[in-house]
């Protein structure tokens, strides 16, 4: 047990060093959130009734209603992307010396997960914190349970699109046919969750593919706990986005599995 939780700490602690020493890394995805809000918030506000945008905590501004899908996008792009870093370690040879290393894969698997999603917290409540510091979601709406819950679903959300990257990354080889991969996913899953507009007067074939989207019940669920918008109930957030990863982290273990004995 002590040689897996160290192996799970060392590989953590790996993803946080590359991280922080990445300035471009730290700007990028930290600015790109807040260009959103900037200009799509402000933008597409002008276009939607407020009225359309009332929840249990009253009627909120579009820019409050975008914040929640933003902190979803953060998310997003920050956690699947986690699966360059695997081919980087393909490549130079990294990740062949942990796979014949004497420790648990499910552990490696764990460990690259959680440094990975750890990361994509970070940034996120990063971005949680400025939208709150400057009022786009009032301080007034939040209530220390919802904060929790919210927090919550962010982690589940990194678990989710870090495995799904770690999948991904098992069978590339090169980065340039990961990211050609992860365009394909990345916009559609993003546009389908309802991160940027509401889908309740949407098309029913709309609306039935947003329902096999996981980040669509991760920004519903935020946004319920947050601002009291959502479209199911809370319990149903998070048993949807709760089972979800925890089935692609048992489908990234025996990616990472199959891909030794390659």
């Amino acid at each position: 047990m002590g040689n897996i939780l160290e192996t799970i700490y060392a590989l953590w602690l790996r993803e946080l060093i590359r991280f922080t020493k990445s300035k471009s890394r730290l700007i990028g995805t930290g600015g790109q959130p807040l260009i959103w809000l900037a200009i799509v918030g402000v933008g597409l506000g002008s276009a939607f009734v407020t009225a359309g945008l009332t929840g249990s905590l009253g009627t909120v501004s579009y820019l409050t209603f975008l914040a929640p899908g933003v902190i979803g996008m953060t998310i997003l792009f920050t956690s699947i992307f986690a699966g360059i870093n695997v081919i980087w370690d393909k490549q130079f040879g990294f990740l062949k010396e942990i796979l014949v290393a004497p420790v648990s894969r499910a552990a490696i698997v764990l460990g690259k997960i959680a440094g990975s999603a750890t990361v994509s917290l970070i940034t996120a409540v990063v971005i949680f914190i400025i939208v709150v510091a400057v009022g786009i979601i009032p301080i007034s709406l939040l209530s220390p349970l919802g904060v929790l819950e919210a927090l919550v679903l962010m982690v589940l959300i990194a678990s989710i699109y870090v495995s799904i990257g770690l999948i991904i990354a098992s069978y590339v080889n090169n980065i340039e046919g990961f990211q050609v991969l992860m365009n394909f996913l990345v916009l559609p899953m993003f546009f389908l969750s309802g991160a940027l507009f509401p889908l309740t007067n949407a098309p029913v074939w709309l609306k039935g593919l947003s329902m096999i989207d996981p980040l669509r019940y991760g920004v519903d669920g935020m946004r319920g706990a947050l601002i009291g918008i959502n479209s199911y109930p809370l319990w149903v957030d998070f048993a949807v986005v709760l089972g979800i990863a925890i089935g692609l982290v048992i489908i990234a273990d025996i990616a990472f599995r199959r891909m030794q004995g390659k």
